[in-house]
């Protein structure tokens, strides 16, 4: 029993430190490793209007996280203007930051691309609440994105 509240005790702390480890950084790579938004290339969502995986052939290193690419090219998309392809709010759900104020993971498939920017969101169903009002939300999220960027 003893060895039980050991183990869920230092399981907590671990997840405990994750979480904060993942809040300070201005892009979202997870709670284990530096690959942003789950290794989905970034440039794929404009030129393919989908999430496609990208290859840990095919890196680009901005912002203290390493993107991934599905090809050469998409890579050099990025690179020659990474600010037009990352994804707003550094690839943390847009609802989130406008809402709570909160950095929140995102789920790959949950996206949209608005004037040219790219969103992501938590889920689906937060992706739904976020396009019944999403210019309100993003006005709301461009200024909070701003203080909670590196928090």
């Amino acid at each position: 029993m003893m060895n039980l509240l050991k183990m869920t005790a230092l399981a907590g702390l671990f997840f405990l430190g994750a979480n904060q480890a993942m809040a300070g950084s201005p892009v979202y790579t997870g709670l284990f490793g530096n690959t942003a938004i789950h290794g989905y290339d970034t440039v794929a969502y404009f030129t393919d209007n989908k999430p496609v995986k990208g290859s840990e052939n095919y890196t680009a290193d901005w912002q203290g996280a390493t993107f991934q690419f599905a090809s050469k090219a998409n890579r050099d998309k990025f690179n020659a203007a990474p600010e037009q392809y990352a994804p707003q709010f550094g690839g943390y759900c847009a609802y989130a930051v406008a809402v709570k104020g909160e950095k929140v993971s995102t789920e790959p498939d949950a996206f949209k691309i608005v004037s040219g920017k790219l969103y992501l969101n938590y889920d689906k169903d937060i992706q739904k609440k976020w396009e019944a009002n999403q210019a309100s939300f993003i006005q709301k999220a461009n200024s909070t994105w701003p203080t909670l960027r590196n928090q």
